[in-house]
């Protein structure tokens, strides 16, 4: 099977194969792992995407090829861990939960805006993901490598930005609708499927305990994802400062991110053409806010009006179209 779609000189001679992935470690390089009948060749573990991390190795999770069909796949292996997060004097307890990703893959199947899969058990109950493989970029790496001013992108790609991440934003909604949440929305858990063009969500194992607004741990995510996409990157003050920008010493701390204290997110001070009524969405999501976003609904509407008065005729082209 695996001579199938490997080169001769690449097919091991034998295979150690795996029916119990209790040790994730134990499963590595040009192993076999069985599920319910499925054979599945592991390549290599997956890596952390997120900035500054980009090297850390993700043992847990592995590339794979399905050798009943020869499709990429990303599986998941039951890994737990918990940490403490604190967004605007709220305490969350957040830690992975392979149970909850497995009811929102079967939630979204066949959704556009979100990675696809099953999950299944293997011989001593271990719930394991297997994910279809997204070609294509980060949403991080997409804004971070347009070469060109600010004024430009606003004025010419951000239109077409803001068009998909609403559509993201309504994904969550769809989530949040049913009585489920993300759980970990950062700009590198949006992927953008090279075919198709879609902005797609991936990773819905992390999960949180909650005392107030069951959803607004989700909700500061995408305000995050937002200021990203309106700075065309993160706007920082040190940056500022060696750019001798007139607002770096206008900033005050009312003006930054209440997740990331470094963040700029009224962005109106550092880009003058960005209209009041963006940066008023921004701002919920500043330390200096007295009223924060309670459900994703509040978050659209609010970018629906700003779209309609600013972006009206906007055609609502896919990324693949926006980059040929």
């Amino acid at each position: 099977m695996a001579s199938a779609w490997l080169p001769p000189h690449k097919v091991p001679r034998r295979f150690r194969v795996h029916t119990d992935t209790t040790d994730f470690f134990r499963v590595e390089y040009d192993d076999v792992l069985v599920l319910n009948g499925r054979v599945y060749l592991i390549r290599h573990n997956a890596k952390e995407l997120r900035f500054g991390l980009e090297d850390e190795v993700k043992f847990w999770v592995k590339r794979a090829i399905d050798l009943n069909d020869g499709s990429l796949k990303i599986i998941k292996l039951v890994f737990y861990e918990k940490f403490m997060s604190h967004i605007g004097g709220i305490e969350f307890e957040c830690f992975r939960s392979p149970k909850k990703e497995a009811r929102i893959l079967e939630l979204v199947s066949g959704h556009e805006n979100f990675m696809h899969g099953y999950s299944i058990q293997d011989e001593k109950g271990n719930l394991v993901r297997v994910l279809d493989f997204i070609r294509g970029k980060t949403l991080a790496n997409f804004i971070g490598n347009m070469g060109m001013d600010h004024e430009s992108y606003f004025a010419t790609r951000f239109p077409i930005v803001l068009d998909h991440y609403m559509s993201c934003i309504q994904a969550i909604h769809h989530l949040h609708a049913h009585g489920e949440k993300h759980g970990d929305i950062r700009r590198d858990h949006i992927l953008i499927d090279q075919d198709s063009g879609q902005y797609r969500w991936i990773d819905f194992d992390f999960n949180f305990r909650h005392r107030e607004n069951i959803y607004g741990y989700d909700i500061f995510g995408l305000g995050n994802i937002l200021a990203f996409l309106v700075g065309k990157g993160d706007i920082l003050p040190a940056e500022l400062e060696k750019q001798g920008h007139p607002a770096a010493h206008t900033l005050r701390t009312e003006d930054f991110n209440i997740v990331f204290h470094n963040r700029v997110v009224n962005l109106k001070k550092i880009f003058p053409h960005i209209p009041e009524s963006l940066n008023r969405v921004l701002m919920h999501f500043a330390e200096g806010a007295n009223w924060f976003y309670e459900d994703t609904r509040q978050l659209l509407d609010d970018l629906g009006e700003f779209k309609e008065r600013h972006f009206p005729g906007n055609k609502n082209l896919t990324a693949v179209e926006e980059t040929a």
